[in-house]
């Protein structure tokens, strides 16, 4: 506890830091940038609204971590000394605390690098193992980008995969699931809580409906996971994939839930000790795996509360902005959502250009794994919104330690630069003046 008190106060210590409202507010906070951090002198840092992309390690898990980092070194598949039976006993009680968070049995966890791997595990594991009589995987347009590779590397094998598509509101039609299935369907793969958009799928009913048809149900529930009540048997899920960084927990750790009963066999991706039940060789991170049940037991403990404060920021964050700038639109279903990822598009403002001016904020367009690509995103398209629109999004990540002054800032400043570019822009000026964007044929030079 001692640590975890210290690394509390670091806000206040000299070193990097981030950029206070206060230092944010004075003469010429307006015209000037902050200064880059790392440097040691006390650098101030942007304010973090991105937690869909990482999130912060919480200071209890780091305190977890730290004996595991130090002392208690030994390799946990050693079972000749004590070194290896206190690594093995930490990754067993780890494997209790991810099991707890989503009522599963501690075995039908598999430690994995992240929800990259655990993704590929469950989709192209489930895939190959049953290959001889499934050939039909069923998803959504919306997925995370490693789900839909995984698809279409199981293509080009010779599977056959149906890309649902998806409402305005981001969520699927249960009607159009229903009607994907075919003779051989194996595998259905929908994602619980969107990275972009933050929209929430009707799992429950897709768990039953899968169950019913007696076909494998697996959820992405990287952005989920310890922010909403999560059970796998009462959702009927056959196969889960999670991730430590999106929970206040390390990077570099993840898991994928398998079940036992009904059985649900996969094929391995990687060849090596047999560790994981024979699923994922390789030598378990001891102070990641510990990291990792950290994270699960304190999201356990602090989700009621934590659900309760992110949705009062968020709405704090939403009315202030749509009250002051017309022409905001949030993209994605209003109720069937988790709060603390907020989608919105100002319309005739170039959401790249925003980001620049949001300098002092760090803040996304869309998902951190494509965030490269000038593309709009593929599920602001996938929902039906125009290229336009798709390009002016930006996304607002509320977690368990933004504050409310945070946003405060967050919301004065996007409102001051959405006005200053809508008055550089010539659309903003003809949609004042009255005339219908649309219906002005645009030429091409």
């Amino acid at each position: 506890m001692l640590l975890w008190r210290r690394l509390a106060a670091l806000r206040a210590a000299p070193g990097p830091r981030r950029l206070s409202v206060a230092a944010r507010s004075g003469p010429g906070a307006g015209a000037s940038s902050p200064r880059p951090s790392g440097d040691g002198d006390g650098a101030l840092r942007p304010l973090y609204m991105d937690v869909q992309a990482t999130t912060p390690l919480d200071p209890r898990v780091l305190d977890s971590m730290l004996p595991y980092l130090t002392a208690y070194y030994g390799n946990p598949h050693s079972r000749t000394h004590a070194y290896g039976w206190e690594s093995e006993a930490a990754v067993e009680k780890a494997r209790r605390q991810v099991a707890d968070l989503i009522g599963a049995d501690s075995r039908e966890i598999i430690f994995t690098s992240g929800a990259t791997e655990s993704n590929n595990m469950a989709i192209k594991g489930v895939a190959r193992f049953y290959k001889s009589r499934n050939k039909h995987i069923i998803t959504t347009q919306t997925e995370h980008k490693c789900v839909l590779d995984s698809c279409r590397s199981l293509e080009a094998e010779g599977f056959r995969v149906t890309y649902l598509p998806v409402q305005k509101n981001g969520l699927i039609d249960l009607k159009e699931l229903e009607a994907a299935f075919q003779p051989d369907t194996g595998l259905v793969s929908v994602m619980t809580v969107n990275n972009e958009i933050g929209v929430k799928q009707p799992i429950h009913d897709i768990g039953e409906i899968c169950r019913a048809r007696k076909v494998f149900f697996h959820t992405d529930a990287a952005q989920a996971i310890g922010k909403i009540p999560m059970d796998v048997n009462d959702m009927k899920i056959d196969l889960m994939s999670i991730s430590g960084h999106k929970i206040y927990g390390p990077k570099g750790v993840g898991a994928v839930y398998v079940r036992r009963r009904p059985r649900v066999r996969l094929e391995p991706l990687q060849s090596g000790g047999g560790q994981e039940r024979g699923l994922r060789s390789g030598t378990v991170p001891t102070p990641l795996a510990v990291g990792l049940g950290a994270a699960c037991e304190v999201a356990q403990q602090e989700m009621e509360y934590d659900h309760k404060r992110i949705s009062q920021l968020a709405e704090r964050l939403v009315t202030k902005i749509m009250s002051e700038v017309p022409d905001v639109v949030m993209n994605g279903d209003r109720e069937h959502r988790y709060p603390g990822c907020i989608n919105l598009s100002f319309a005739y403002v170039e959401g790249e250009s925003l980001l620049m001016a949001l300098k002092d904020v760090a803040l996304s367009s869309g998902s951190a794994c494509t965030s490269a690509s000038l593309e709009p995103s593929y599920v602001l398209r996938a929902i039906g919104t125009d290229e336009d629109l798709a390009h002016s999004s930006i996304r607002f990540g509320i977690g368990r330690f933004t504050t409310e002054e945070e946003v405060d800032y967050t919301v004065q400043k996007c409102i001051q630069h959405v006005k200053r570019l809508r008055e550089m822009s010539p659309l903003w000026e003809m949609v004042q003046d009255g005339i219908d964007l649309k219906s002005i044929k645009w030429t091409q030079h």
